[in-house]
Protein backbone atom coordinates (compact mmCIF):
# COMPACT_ATOMS: atom_id res chain seq x y z
CA UNK A 1 0.00 0.00 0.00
CA UNK A 2 3.01 2.40 -0.52
CA UNK A 3 1.16 3.92 -3.23
CA UNK A 4 -1.45 5.13 -1.41
CA UNK A 5 0.45 7.98 0.36
CA UNK A 6 2.18 8.59 -2.88
CA UNK A 7 -0.66 9.73 -4.51
CA UNK A 8 -2.04 11.65 -1.65
CA UNK A 9 0.80 13.58 -1.64
CA UNK A 10 0.69 14.44 -5.20
CA UNK A 11 -3.03 14.89 -5.01
CA UNK A 12 -2.61 17.14 -2.18
CA UNK A 13 0.50 19.07 -3.85
CA UNK A 14 -0.64 18.79 -7.40
CA UNK A 15 -3.73 19.49 -7.13
CA UNK A 16 -4.79 16.33 -8.50
CA UNK A 17 -8.26 15.16 -7.91
CA UNK A 18 -9.23 13.37 -4.92
CA UNK A 19 -9.52 9.64 -4.60
CA UNK A 20 -13.33 8.32 -3.56
CA UNK A 21 -13.25 7.77 0.26
CA UNK A 22 -9.83 10.52 0.55
CA UNK A 23 -10.90 14.01 1.98
CA UNK A 24 -8.38 17.04 2.28
CA UNK A 25 -8.26 18.72 5.42
CA UNK A 26 -10.49 22.08 4.82
CA UNK A 27 -10.02 23.53 8.29
CA UNK A 28 -9.91 22.24 12.08
CA UNK A 29 -13.65 21.28 12.64
CA UNK A 30 -14.15 22.96 16.46
CA UNK A 31 -16.17 21.15 18.76
CA UNK A 32 -17.78 21.39 22.30
CA UNK A 33 -15.60 20.09 25.66
CA UNK A 34 -17.54 16.58 24.93
CA UNK A 35 -15.89 16.69 21.26
CA UNK A 36 -18.95 17.25 19.81
CA UNK A 37 -19.27 19.31 16.20
CA UNK A 38 -20.63 22.83 16.34
CA UNK A 39 -22.28 24.33 13.59
CA UNK A 40 -22.87 27.18 12.39
CA UNK A 41 -26.76 28.60 10.78
CA UNK A 42 -26.73 30.53 7.98
CA UNK A 43 -30.11 32.31 8.83
CA UNK A 44 -28.36 34.16 11.61
CA UNK A 45 -27.48 37.75 11.17
CA UNK A 46 -25.41 40.29 12.56
CA UNK A 47 -24.64 37.22 15.32
CA UNK A 48 -27.93 36.77 16.58
CA UNK A 49 -29.62 33.96 17.03
CA UNK A 50 -32.58 32.66 14.51
CA UNK A 51 -32.93 29.06 15.66
CA UNK A 52 -35.97 28.39 18.34
CA UNK A 53 -38.60 26.35 19.15
CA UNK A 54 -38.74 23.01 16.94
CA UNK A 55 -35.33 24.22 15.02
CA UNK A 56 -34.14 24.22 18.55
CA UNK A 57 -35.16 20.71 19.55
CA UNK A 58 -32.76 19.42 16.60
CA UNK A 59 -30.04 22.41 16.81
CA UNK A 60 -29.11 22.81 20.67
CA UNK A 61 -27.66 25.96 20.89
CA UNK A 62 -24.02 25.69 22.50
CA UNK A 63 -25.00 27.31 25.63
CA UNK A 64 -22.45 29.21 28.39
CA UNK A 65 -22.14 31.03 30.93
CA UNK A 66 -20.04 34.89 31.48
CA UNK A 67 -18.09 33.14 33.98
CA UNK A 68 -16.51 30.88 31.22
CA UNK A 69 -13.79 31.65 28.94
CA UNK A 70 -13.38 29.96 25.81
CA UNK A 71 -10.72 32.31 23.93
CA UNK A 72 -9.62 34.34 20.64
CA UNK A 73 -12.50 34.57 18.85
CA UNK A 74 -15.32 33.29 21.31
CA UNK A 75 -18.17 35.78 22.56
CA UNK A 76 -21.42 35.21 24.69
CA UNK A 77 -24.69 36.32 22.62
CA UNK A 78 -28.17 36.87 24.44
CA UNK A 79 -30.76 34.54 23.52
CA UNK A 80 -34.51 35.83 23.40
CA UNK A 81 -34.89 33.34 26.39
CA UNK A 82 -31.89 35.18 28.46
CA UNK A 83 -30.06 31.96 28.34
CA UNK A 84 -26.31 32.99 26.85
CA UNK A 85 -25.04 31.50 23.74
CA UNK A 86 -21.70 30.89 22.75
CA UNK A 87 -20.84 32.50 19.02
CA UNK A 88 -17.32 32.11 17.10
CA UNK A 89 -16.13 34.94 15.18
CA UNK A 90 -19.56 36.67 15.58
CA UNK A 91 -21.68 33.26 14.45
CA UNK A 92 -24.16 31.97 17.12
CA UNK A 93 -22.83 28.05 17.60
CA UNK A 94 -25.03 25.45 17.78
CA UNK A 95 -24.96 21.11 17.95
CA UNK A 96 -26.94 18.97 16.26
CA UNK A 97 -29.08 16.14 17.44
CA UNK A 98 -28.41 13.87 14.92
CA UNK A 99 -24.86 13.75 15.92
CA UNK A 100 -24.60 10.80 17.96
CA UNK A 101 -20.53 9.96 18.78
CA UNK A 102 -18.02 12.52 19.09
CA UNK A 103 -16.71 13.31 15.65
CA UNK A 104 -19.75 12.62 14.11
CA UNK A 105 -20.77 15.80 11.66
CA UNK A 106 -23.92 14.80 10.28
CA UNK A 107 -25.18 17.94 9.93
CA UNK A 108 -22.99 19.36 7.74
CA UNK A 109 -24.36 20.62 4.87
CA UNK A 110 -27.75 20.06 6.16
CA UNK A 111 -30.70 22.45 4.46
CA UNK A 112 -28.03 23.93 2.28
CA UNK A 113 -28.25 26.27 5.72
CA UNK A 114 -25.92 24.36 8.14
CA UNK A 115 -22.21 24.32 8.54
CA UNK A 116 -19.83 22.72 10.83
CA UNK A 117 -17.88 25.31 12.25
CA UNK A 118 -14.23 25.43 11.07
CA UNK A 119 -11.34 27.76 11.43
Amino acid sequence: MKLLPGLLFATLTLGLPMLPGIAAAAGTVKTDAAKMTLYTFDKDKDGVPSCYQDCAKNWPPYLGKSSEKMGTGWKLVERTDKTMQWAYDGKPTYLFSGDKKPGDMTGDGKGGMWHALKE
